[in-house]
């Protein structure tokens, strides 16, 4: 990556790979909080200079360290090293100065800080607004502050403070001068803390070492409390302990409980469809961590009717944003609900859930949710022939298409053409069927028979009407999706991937699919593209056009595992860690290109994408849903296990797993000489769940 970035709460920090912020506009580094920008400018200098960079440090993703040095010829050096991380709200960063030559050394060090206040859609060139303006910048020798009254009449500032022996000179420009002495191999250190303040709540103050100590605590904590896996093959262990890092890192909090955002450096908030995509791959992680994300969408979701945000009652967000322009009505998301998917999976999560926790309460708590979210599902399923699901942008800002492929040609003809709205998208059938089938038993349980019946019935209704309509006989295949006069939409895509967890396609079509999902024209080497080669539309370098999304393979393998298709399930596995070495730290990014292994020596990445991503973190999580093949069933004391090991994997064990109220730790081991792909012994080393275990061996 061209940049670090690290991320506590809501708030993140983003600078180039020396560690600075320049007030380079393109680039959009900064502070940002509450999608403000609190500081346009850090850099660090020594005698006026930047240092030469030796190491860019971002591995735990929730703490950086930049080395870099000023060298004089082979005489030595003076080495700069920055540490930093945030906790309680508050960006720390250590600076430490150590001096490499043999005799004294006085320096100049300066430190130069500003803040802009810009909100981030404006940064971000997406939108322009009427905004607010700096009312006061107070500089001295220990600190500054700069204050902003915004349009929406939020005072906003940003408080720099540093601990250090030596008084700072201070520059009309926000500059700091420290005028540094070091005997040879001594060590000076500045502790700088940067705090964001917004209405006048000022977060309390920690020491470096203190405030990092109960950030170190935090991980170390949602790490005991996760699933942990140890496996003969280390990319696999590697990308599951990355992805276990990055998902704690973007967790966020707005008031109902730790929701994923979507990712960083952009998405840095709770989203509708990424928040839960990404719960769903958490549910064997810690399926209790879930609950966070069902209460935030819960208790945002659509009241009345808004075409100014594309809302309608009982509709699931899209995003929520903060900013300014969101504040004073310049933008639509506050939240924004352009998005079909969002509310058929808001119902699947939540049955899910309760599937692998017997929590049926938090069904029972948002029983009032669930009954508008099924409405809204029903009354836009007639917004074409047939009866499907369906969207239509109706916001003027909003977006064109709303299922996850979101650009405004990803749903084309097999001619070119784009598809007209109302578009009813396949996988959105099948979230739709998968929710009324899964929650059918649940309310059964909790003793409403009347709405049990019902959904089962919608859903077996739901499941003829989809198979007549979406099949293409042809292709052994359904298609995308119907557009506004119910024609098929004939591109052979990913999206169909999605329903092999839902239940809804036909055994030998749903065998079909899958074969034809890790064939040469879907399949890249690295991971399934999201539309074949063969279509019309396709373009490797495109966002959603033949690239490879992590996720959408995520979401390939939860079917993949429950159908116990295990060939198909391993080669998607092999080429996603395949495709992770060629990444930094194995961090599987948002996408890249579709170019196959063929035709290049690793994935070739795409140029704009985001990392850490919520979804792609998480998808190392359906790599043990996979594996395992487990289908948990609580509130039935059941639980299915199908498991296989892909290629090169001798064995795996999987610690810790919570499920209902209590854990199952089990060893897989390949046994040798059987044709049967993946054959495993299961060793079940520990069983807390009360489930039985129904093992297909």
């Amino acid at each position: 990556m061209d940049y670090r970035v690290i991320k506590e709460g809501d708030l993140f920090f983003l600078t180039d790979v020396h560690g600075d912020v320049t007030g380079n506009d393109e680039a959009g580094h900064g502070l940002y909080t509450q999608d403000t920008r609190f500081l346009s400018r850090m850099e660090m200098l020594i005698d006026g200079e930047k240092p030469t960079l030796l190491a860019s440090e971002g591995t735990k993703g929730y703490f950086a360290s930049i080395r870099s040095m000023k060298v004089s010829k082979d005489e030595g050096a003076i080495e700069m090293l920055r540490e930093r991380y945030i906790q309680g709200g508050i960006l720390h960063e250590r600076v430490s100065l150590t001096n490499f030559f043999p005799g004294e050394v006085r320096f100049d060090f300066a430190a130069a800080f500003d803040a802009d206040f810009q909100d981030m859609f404006i940064v971000r060139k997406y939108r322009t607004g009427d905004v607010g303006e700096i009312v006061d910048r107070d500089i001295g020798p220990s600190g500054m502050s700069i204050r902003y009254r915004g349009k929406d009449e939020i005072e906003r500032e940003t408080q720099v403070a540093w601990d250090c022996a030596e008084a700072a000179q201070a520059g009309p420009d926000g500059c700091f001068h420290f005028a540094v002495s070091l005997a040879p191999k001594e060590t000076k250190r500045i502790c700088f803390t940067v705090t964001p303040v917004i209405a006048g709540k000022v977060p309390e103050a920690r020491s470096f070492e203190d405030g990092l100590a109960l950030l170190e605590q935090s991980y170390d904590s949602w790490r005991a409390e996760t699933t942990g896996v140890a496996s003969d093959v280390p990319a696999f262990d590697e990308i599951y302990r990355r992805g276990v890092t990055d998902v704690r890192m973007l967790m966020t909090d707005i008031g109902y409980g730790d929701v994923p955002v979507a990712g960083l450096p952009w998405f840095a908030v709770p989203f509708g469809r990424d928040s839960l995509i990404t719960s769903l791959f958490m549910l064997p992680l810690n399926a209790g961590k879930v609950r966070g994300t069902l209460r935030t969408l819960a208790a945002t979701q659509g009241e009345k009717t808004d075409p100014w945000r594309d809302e309608r009652p009982g509709k699931i967000m899209h995003e929520i944003r903060f900013g300014e322009l969101v504040q004073t009505g310049q933008s639509p998301f506050g939240p924004y609900y352009g998005t079909v998917d969002a509310t058929p999976l808001f119902l699947v999560v939540l049955g899910e859930y309760v599937r692998w926790t017997g929590d049926a309460a938090l069904a029972e708590e948002l029983k009032p949710n669930v009954l508008r979210a099924l409405a809204w599902i029903d009354e836009n399923a007639g917004g074409t022939e047939g009866g499907f699901l369906s969207y239509r942008q109706e916001a003027e800002k909003g977006f064109p298409n709303q299922g996850w492929k979101d650009s405004s040609n990803s749903i084309v003809h097999e001619t070119g053409e784009y598809a007209s709205s109302p578009i009813a998208l396949s996988e959105v059938q099948g979230y739709a069927y998968q929710a009324k089938k899964t929650l059918a038993p649940i309310f059964r349980l909790l003793g409403d028979v009347e709405l049990a019946d019902r959904l089962e019935q919608e859903a077996a209704a739901l499941q003829a009407r989809f198979e007549e309509a979406y099949w293409m006989e042809d292709e052994r295949f359904y298609a995308i999706a119907l557009d506004e006069d119910a024609r098929q939409v004939r591109s052979v895509s990913s999206n169909p991937g999605h329903l092999l967890m839902s239940g809804l396609p036909e055994r030998s079509r749903a065998e079909s699919v899958a074969r034809r999902l890790v064939s040469e024209d879907m399949f890249n080497g690295y991971g399934v593209r999201t539309m074949s080669t063969q279509a019309t539309g396709y373009y490797p370098m495109s966002y959603h056009n033949g690239s490879v999304w992590p996720h959408d393979n995520g979401m390939i393998l939860l079917g993949l595992g429950k159908l116990g298709l295990k060939q198909e399930a391993g080669r998607v596995i092999t080429g996603l860690l395949d495709a992770s070495s060629h990444f930094e730290y194995r961090r599987l990014p948002e996408l890249f290109c579709g170019y196959g292994s063929s035709e290049s020596d690793g994935p070739v990445p795409y140029p704009t994408t985001c990392s850490p991503q919520a979804w792609a973190a998480a998808t190392s999580f359906a790599f043990v849903q996979a594996m395992l093949g487990i289908d948990p069933n609580v509130p039935e004391r059941k639980i299915a296990l199908n498991p296989f090991l892909p290629e090169g994997f001798g064995e795996l064990t999987v610690s810790r797993l919570p499920v209902g109220q209590g854990h199952l730790t089990v060893k897989l081991v390949r046994t040798p000489g059987q044709d049967d792909y993946g054959k495993v012994r299961i060793e079940v080393v520990d069983n807390t769940t009360g489930c039985e275990l129904q093992i297909q061996e």
